[in-house]
């Protein structure tokens, strides 16, 4: 069940209808209404995971069982009992993970190293949603322990923190400190809520139906043999790449954010704008914003951050980058890109130091910068961000190597300027310029992204939005594609 599919659309509008029924219609007290609200949710939750497979369900319930049970605060007077508490609660989510999603990786890896036959794969299916879902029981009983947030009662209301439908399998990674305290309160679906709502929610269908899946035909051929094509065509599927993956990602992240909306609940933007980004730490400041500020909360600052020193502070951040990019997927290409990534933080970091400049100055020398040089700086990131999202759209590090050398050569072949592709482009630089018009109007000192929000009580407002609807309908790519990041 996807977002985009008529099962879903059935299934949300019951659990609102139950909702506003409980909520509205029922004499019932305030304890009662919320108990029922959480049960209902629960229960739409399991059915909307357990449409894929109803035996992922049961690995759902596992890890949210035990990350229930073993959390704790860090009790000095019984120490080894802590600490037993915190490895089975963190160890055993990583061992789902391990298991499900790299155990056959490294087998392969390993067999293939040293030239032996295979024999010891289990050929799992990988659970959708499985990384998302298990970082948010490591962020929870690791806050517990360590005296953040205080354990929660009631299992039904950490049940529902983790398996929150809207945001289950694709994000963004909520925080037990974020979601628990609505658990708390009594939240309603109003008319102020929907309107919003729906409206993010379709922002994020046009970004995934109409452009990200029109891209993907001409990005799956060009990156299926890219030998055959001129380079002007494979320079083009990369940056069309480039912009479907952030359509279709940024697009789930959208409607998660407006379906929880309708419901009466608030999840964080996990995305602005991260191609106006002028170095690779501001890309990762706008880009997937759940899951950067997860790996530097819960990996870099316990591995001592750049509290022990310039070297270790550069090893801190290719092993966070590293090992965010193994969370992506088992796949080498993703490792590469992780270290792509990690390589060019450690490299602005290292020029800061040298520019005698630290966060503040940076900030400051980033404020102060005029436009040319501003956009050279924006240009340069994007263009390597680009050249990383090569391998991290290719299937095998020798696929990324051919398009590599196909624009390396510049070498000759089939030329397809696609027209969506063009369209895609053209579409998101006016959308950014508007965001940057709309910033200097209101004299805000960095960009900020904005969902287009409108007044529904207003007549132009509903020729938009209506429009909108229309253009999805109307342009909405038939065969459908699921998410990029369902297989993560």
């Amino acid at each position: 069940m996807t977002f985009a599919s008529a099962e879903f659309f059935v299934l949300f509008f019951i659990t609102a209808a139950l909702l506003l029924l409980l909520q509205r219609v029922l004499p019932l007290g305030e304890r009662a209404r919320q108990t029922g609200s959480h049960v209902i949710l629960l229960a739409a939750s399991y059915i909307f995971y357990g449409w894929w497979d109803a035996r992922f369900c049961a690995l759902l319930l596992g890890v949210t069982l035990v990350s229930f049970v073993t959390a704790a605060p860090k009790d000095p007077m019984r120490l080894a009992a802590s600490r037993a508490a915190l490895a089975v609660g963190v160890g055993t989510p990583l061992l789902v993970l391990g298991v499900f999603k790299y155990y056959d990786f490294f087998v392969e890896s390993f067999c293939q190293a040293f030239h032996i036959a295979n024999h010891a794969a289990l050929n799992l299916i990988l659970p959708v949603g499985i990384s998302f879902y298990t970082f948010q029981a490591l962020s929870y009983t690791i806050d517990v322990y360590q005296g953040k947030l205080g354990k929660e009662k009631s299992f039904l209301k950490y049940a529902l923190y983790i398996g929150f439908f809207p945001q289950l399998v694709a994000g963004p990674i909520v925080k037990a400190a974020d979601f628990l305290p609505q658990l708390k309160e009594e939240r309603r679906i109003t008319l102020k809520r929907a309107e919003q709502g729906v409206q993010i929610f379709a922002f994020g269908m046009f970004k995934k139906l109409v452009l990200a899946d029109n891209l993907s035909p001409f990005v799956d051929a060009v990156f299926r043999t890219p030998g055959i094509y001129h380079w002007s065509t494979v320079l083009l599927a990369v940056i069309s790449y480039g912009i479907q993956i952030y359509m279709d990602f940024s697009g789930y992240s959208d409607m998660a954010i407006g379906c929880a909306g309708c419901l009466g609940y608030d999840l964080n933007r996990n995305f602005n704008l991260p191609y106006i980004s002028q170095n690779v730490s501001e890309f990762w400041k706008r880009w997937h914003i759940s899951l950067s500020g997860w790996l530097q909360q819960y990996l870099y600052i316990p591995l001592g951050g750049n509290r022990k020193g310039t070297v270790r502070t550069y090893v801190n951040l290719m092993l966070t980058m590293l090992l965010g990019g193994l969370w992506h997927g088992a796949n080498w290409t993703f490792v590469l890109w992780g270290g792509l990534h990690g390589a060019a933080l450690c490299i602005h970091k290292c020029f800061l130091r040298l520019a005698g400049g630290g966060r503040r100055k940076d900030r400051e020398r980033r404020d102060k910068k005029a436009f040319p040089a501003a956009l050279c700086c924006i240009i340069l990131t994007d263009l390597f961000v680009l050249f990383c999202w090569i391998f991290f759209r290719a299937e095998s590090v020798s696929q990324a190597a051919a398009v590599i050398g196909v624009l390396a050569h510049f070498g000759d072949g089939i030329v397809h300027m696609y027209s969506w592709s063009l369209a895609a482009i053209v579409l998101l630089a006016a959308a950014t310029a508007a965001t940057y018009v709309r910033s200097a109007r209101r004299k805000e000192r960095t960009v900020q992204g904005f969902y287009p929000v409108l007044p529904l009580n207003r007549y132009w407002a509903l020729v938009l939005f209506f429009l909108e609807i229309g253009l999805i309908v109307g342009l909405a790519y038939v065969q459908g594609n699921p998410f990029i990041y369902f297989q993560f």
